[in-house]
């Protein structure tokens, strides 16, 4: 039920209206029959010229595969660097100056709808209800649905009680599988009201004029933008070690790397909140993959393929920084596992990726989607030789490894790790962290904690594609209490 009466049933079945009727564009099976068939192909050749050779076949297999590893590795470290170049020198954000937010009228705004999806998250309902309010929004013009799972009933018992504004609608999520995000975006999507969509999570605190810049943003932007990705930072940066790497990581991807491919009109891998949508160009790409745990990345790339554009907008939602290690490395799986579904997804018709694309987004897709996962799970395998060669000074790995593997390795471990340091360090002063710039110097320590959860989601993978690893909120209010 809602506050309106009884779910209409369209509603309802629009939560799995992609994996219905496009089941080749979702996650819903993990590789399909002939992914499983190249990738054994592969295999087959791998073990053929290991056996052609023998015995020595095997070495030098090992050095040719090393050897494009270390390729892609470096490939992928050289494109984020361009990438950070382009965005601090071309600065193609969306900006909107005051005197344009003030030329709005009430009357002329669209109606706005809101989706927060909730699921445990009763704490922190008293500050999402008063963000909320403190839009800087006609608030007759505003549509909220808090989107609550049915099986929650600690959320619904206190969002009934609390004090609500009369544009909040409660929206009772069916029990059904997969539990995840995607699936109540999709029932709040297919029941909202307005002209335009954004989706904040429970705990987020975006800048009270974002829903205006957005729709000067759409209006000043030619139509085939149909998405408007605000920037995310941390409103607890400086709550432990962990929430400080991490706002460094956010500020990198979000202030440096995403407005990089907002110039280049590549695929953007979109937020899980702040994301702005044209809602009827939402319903026709058929909402968000119930079965993908990282949707919004899914919906950016696809948006592309069927030939629309993100575009970043100079404007900040504030959410809070996992500060607990359990819950952080819980999320990491899930982005990484998400982000292997991604490109599995989309590489089902890799030729129709390239014509839809072109060579240079679709590079950018391989780079960005799949670099990201293989690079964060091929990471400890290196950590492991270069550490067994300085503390073992194994003989055999002078044949695994000739001299100018060595030399390029030294690039990628030196160079990459320059580089993304480097640009820790740019992004946080950029923000005006100051205090923590300092700590940038310690994050080769935060690649080692992401690697370990990119296994935990990559062995996931196999077992539990789309369990959703849910992340803890609220955490920063029990320190400040405690």
């Amino acid at each position: 039920m809602t506050k309106y009466g009884a779910i209409p049933q369209e509603a309802l079945d629009f939560m799995y209206a992609l994996p219905r009727c496009r089941p080749e564009l979702s996650a819903t099976q993990v590789i399909t029959k002939p992914q499983k068939t190249a990738l054994l192909v592969l295999l087959s050749l791998l073990v053929v010229a290991v056996l052609v050779d023998w015995p020595e076949g095997w070495q030098h297999t090992f050095i040719i595969v090393n050897g494009l590893f270390l390729a892609f590795y470096l490939v992928v470290v050289l494109f984020k660097a361009y990438l950070i170049h382009v965005s601090i020198t071309s600065r193609r954000e969306i900006h909107v100056t005051p005197e344009e937010l003030a030329g709005l009228r009430d009357e002329d705004l669209p109606v706005y709808t809101i989706l927060v999806p909730l699921y445990k998250e009763a704490p922190v309902l008293p500050q999402l209800i008063q963000g909320l309010s403190n839009l800087d929004y006609p608030k007759d013009k505003l549509d909220v649905l808090l989107l609550l799972e049915a099986d929650d009933r600690e959320t619904f018992l206190a969002a009934k009680r609390m004090e609500r504004p009369e544009f909040v609608r409660l929206i009772i999520v069916p029990d059904s599988q997969p539990k995840t995000k995607p699936k109540a975006c999709n029932l709040g999507l297919a029941l909202a009201r307005g002209d335009y969509l954004v989706i904040y999570d429970a705990e987020d605190k975006p800048d009270p004029d974002q829903l205006k810049k957005a729709v000067l943003g759409f209006r000043q932007a030619p139509e085939n933008v149909i998405c408007i990705q605000a920037k995310l930072n941390f409103y607890n940066q400086r709550q432990n070690l962990l929430t400080r790497w991490f706002t460094t990581d956010y500020s990198v991807w979000f202030d440096l790397v995403l407005p990089g491919l907002d110039h280049l009109e590549a695929p953007i891998p979109l937020g899980g909140t702040s994301n702005h949508f044209r809602v009827d160009k939402l319903r026709e790409l058929l909402g968000w993959d119930p079965y993908n745990v990282t949707e919004d990345c899914d919906l950016g790339v696809r948006l592309a393929v069927s030939g629309y554009r993100t575009r970043i907008i100079d404007s900040t939602t504030w959410e809070e920084a996992c500060s607990s290690l359990r819950y952080w490395i819980r999320q990491r799986s899930r982005w990484t596992k998400g982000y292997i579904q991604t490109y599995l997804v989309h590489l089902r018709d890799p030729m129709k990726l390239f014509r839809k694309l072109g060579l240079g987004r679709a590079m950018s897709f391989h780079l960005l989607v799949g670099g990201t996962a293989l690079s964060l799970l091929i990471n400890p395998l290196y950590w492991f030789f270069t550490t067994a060669w300085f503390v073992f000074r194994w003989e055999a790995f002078s044949h695994l490894f000739p001299f100018p593997l060595i030399l390029w390795g030294l690039i990628c471990l030196f160079v990459g790790n320059f580089l993304f340091v480097y640009s820790t360090m740019l992004a946080t002063y950029q923000r005006g962290y100051y205090d923590i710039v300092k700590h940038c110097l310690t994050m080769p320590l935060y690649w080692v904690l992401a690697s370990i959860g990119a296994w935990k989601g990559f062995l996931q993978l196999i077992s539990r594609p789309s369990y959703w690893e849910k992340t803890r909120h609220g955490l920063d209010q029990v320190v400040a209490k405690g």
